[in-house]
């Protein structure tokens, strides 16, 4: 179930009057692209209308995406000045965002840190990862460990260091990890849901404004076996 246009059905996860922070489902588009399909940036502002009775066009941000199949913690911002100090948060890598995954599988190791030089696709929308250095390549940094075991899969957390394009699905990939239902990084199947088993499982930061800890954590979603 992708999150409905109107806000009806959003799972927000944080509010207050500066951020509102939600439970991306699989398949949710966070901003406008060229498909032109609703976005859960829509669906914020829709919610915020009716919630708070704001007539006219209501202010909500971006402050930071995932990819259309995953799942998880996304941020809108509610007001500019809130806006403009979670982009600077976000760009001095002044978050901490934790992710699980489930994985084809069983990990060579059961913690690592992985190192690559990513190079994106345009055309395929996709990122390569090498190990040393390429024209192009941006470095991206990970660190993972198992958390547990299944028959088939395994459930992975990861802490990034760095933010690059698709860089969870690309590494993993490149270290024999590939993602459950990730086709498009070699998965064996698609997931029922159509997207992919990765999750934004928590986000903590200080609040802009009120200078706080805020940490946000994000249920897995149905239909999938993050639990077994």
């Amino acid at each position: 179930m992708k999150t409905a246009a109107d806000g009806s059905n959003l799972q927000v996860l944080f509010e207050d009057n500066h951020l509102v922070a939600v439970n991306k489902r699989c398949g949710d588009l966070v901003q406008g692209d060229k498909t032109g399909d609703e976005t859960l940036l829509d669906a914020v502002k829709n919610y915020i209308a009716a919630k708070y009775q704001k007539p006219g066009a209501v202010f909500a941000g971006v402050v930071h995406r995932l990819d259309r199949p995953t799942s998880g913690v996304v941020v809108f911002a509610r007001t500019s000045k809130a806006l403009a100090r979670m982009n600077a948060l976000f760009s001095s890598r002044e978050t901490e965002k934790v992710y699980h995954c489930l994985i084809e599988g069983k990990p060579q190791q059961e913690a690592a840190t992985l190192t690559h030089f990513l190079v994106r696709n345009e055309k395929n929308n996709t990122s390569r990862a090498f190990e040393k250095e390429v024209t192009n390549s941006k470095k991206a940094v990970l660190h993972y460990k198992l958390l547990r075991a299944f028959t088939n899969y395994s459930l992975l957390e990861i802490h990034l260091e760095t933010g690059r394009h698709h860089q969870i699905r690309a590494q993993l990939a490149a270290c024999g990890m590939v993602i459950k239902g990730d086709l498009k990084y070699g998965a064996k199947r698609s997931n029922p849901n159509g997207g992919i088993s990765l999750h934004a499982r928590q986000l903590q930061f200080v609040h802009p404004v009120a200078k706080t800890e805020v940490k946000i954590r994000a249920p897995y979603p149905d239909g999938d076996i993050f639990e077994g």
